[in-house]
């Protein structure tokens, strides 16, 4: 087996690598192929046939892990590993010295045979339907160039990172929630699943109610308190978790302000 770079040109042969009850892996390789600066995704051959995939997202210090994937008649045999470790070491060259992933239930042993440990985990919901009182708060109001600053902030409170980056190609078409002037949360729609990055229960939950005019799913760790008790007020409950787990230096995050992630790739 060989370990090589994952091309654009290779993208079109990832169908067989899908997995069940995953949205289709191919655009967001698409991203990672072309978005090389920050993006580093490879590729395990065995006999000329790809058997494994995986990418390391980079900002700056801190590297996500995302779409590790093996292919069905290739697994149980050291390949999730081979992948992961490999990914590993080129995040640390990198001078990455925390490195993240959301961890499956297929993943997570592997995971933790390499030394990643569990900081906490997210919380799935599906089949979510507005509610005829959930009015949209006047307090959110779009994205002004003004509140780039307060996002930065809020974004870099919430997780630790910096990766204003990612967030300012998707600021135009975002919502605040201000209160008295002050910023308490936002909501980018187009960034992933519709990122929601709050610092106070109203903020947040009045920007899921916005959200969820357009989406029936939500997924947050299980520290936001506020988040779970809102879905659970209208009988949603959580169909599956997945495991948030860290390599690496220990940062200061607060996952009760995410009431939306961006997706498992990201966090």
């Amino acid at each position: 087996m060989t370990i090589e770079i994952l091309n654009n040109s290779d993208v079109n042969l990832l169908n067989d690598l899908q997995p069940l009850g995953w949205g289709t892996i191919l655009p967001v390789h698409e991203f990672y192929t072309t978005n090389t600066d920050f993006c580093f995704p490879i590729r395990v051959n065995n006999d000329n046939k790809i058997v494994g995939i995986g990418t390391a997202i980079i900002h700056n210090d801190v590297a996500w892990l995302g779409h590790i994937i093996v292919h069905p008649e290739n697994r149980k045999q050291g390949i999730g590993k081979l992948i992961t470790q490999s990914l590993v070491n080129d995040s640390m060259a990198k001078n990455c010295d925390t490195i993240y992933l959301i961890a499956t239930d297929l993943g997570a042993p592997v995971y933790t045979k390499i030394g990643f440990e569990t900081e906490t985990e997210y919380l799935f919901f599906k089949d979510i339907k507005a509610n005829e009182s959930w009015e949209i708060s006047n307090n959110i109001i779009p994205f002004h160039s003004d509140h780039k600053e307060e996002i930065a902030t809020i974004d870099k409170l919430t997780t630790g990172e910096d990766r204003m980056f990612h967030l300012e190609k998707h600021l135009q078409d975002g919502f605040v929630y201000h209160n008295n002037a002050i910023i308490e949360g936002f909501y980018l729609p187009t960034f992933g699943e519709g990122l929601i990055l709050a610092k106070t229960k109203e903020a947040g939950v009045e920007l899921m109610k916005l959200r969820f005019t357009h989406h029936e799913n939500a997924v947050f760790p299980k520290d936001n308190i506020d988040a779970v008790h809102f879905l659970h007020k209208y009988g949603y409950k959580e169909f599956k978790t997945a495991k948030r787990m860290r390599l690496g230096k220990l940062r200061d995050w607060n996952p009760s302000y995410i009431y939306n992630r961006i997706g498992g790739n990201i966090g």
